[in-house]
């Protein structure tokens, strides 16, 4: 997986939005949690909270992703593995001025860091957010440090290997007494899953 081809992707992908990143609009991504259950639809009058995340990618030749294990003791998701990012500030610009902004709250990813390439579709989860993943470059080396009450662990995971669908399984669980389908993604002890990984496989799609 080389970085002109994601860039290429993206370029293709959609049309420019009114931030200058480009937005892609897939036929066949899923649109959250429930449409990778084939058989259920979503939830009726929901209001859904905005929010966005970084996929952050590093420029170099074999490109890694960045990757957070939320902080065991947070109150939604505790102990999974997520990009960088949450809701939505009423100060922030746009939603990925919020991406950015939560990265540098989190890892200390400072934005100038971060070329944005576009955005994938947004991604509805059962949880009531609707997160507009942002794709961004960064240079290779970068020293993070994690925001001890939210973030237990930084760390990256080969780009090629979160994206490569031989690595994406499906498997079945009962949430709020249904039976539902989710994704997961392992490398080495680690477990990528929810909607980190429907996103991922999202992203994997379009390339």
């Amino acid at each position: 997986m080389t970085i002109d081809r994601l860039r290429a992707a993206l370029l293709n992908g959609g049309a420019v939005g009114p931030s200058g990143a480009n937005i892609f609009r897939g036929s066949n991504a899923f649109r959250g949690d429930w449409d990778v259950t084939a058989d259920e639809t979503p939830e009726g009058g929901r209001t859904l909270t905005p929010a966005a995340v970084l996929i952050a990618v590093t420029a170099e030749a074999e490109p890694q992703l960045l990757l957070t294990k939320r902080a065991a003791n947070m109150s939604r998701h505790p102990g999974q593995i997520a990009f960088p990012g949450g809701r939505v500030d009423a100060g922030d610009a746009s939603q990925i001025v919020a991406a950015l902004r939560e990265a540098e709250e989190e890892v200390a990813l400072q934005r100038h860091h971060v070329e944005v390439l576009g955005t994938l579709d947004r991604y509805e989860t059962g949880t009531g957010f609707s997160i507009l993943p942002v794709v961004g470059l960064v240079p290779p080396g970068l020293i993070f440090s994690k925001q001890e009450r939210e973030v237990a662990e930084v760390f990256h995971v080969p780009f090629a290997h979160v994206i490569n669908p031989a690595n994406h399984e499906m498997r079945t669980g009962e949430w709020q007494g249904k039976k539902r389908n989710f994704f997961v993604i392992r490398h080495g002890e680690r477990e990528i899953w929810g909607a980190t990984a429907g996103i991922l496989v999202n992203l994997s799609r379009l390339l």
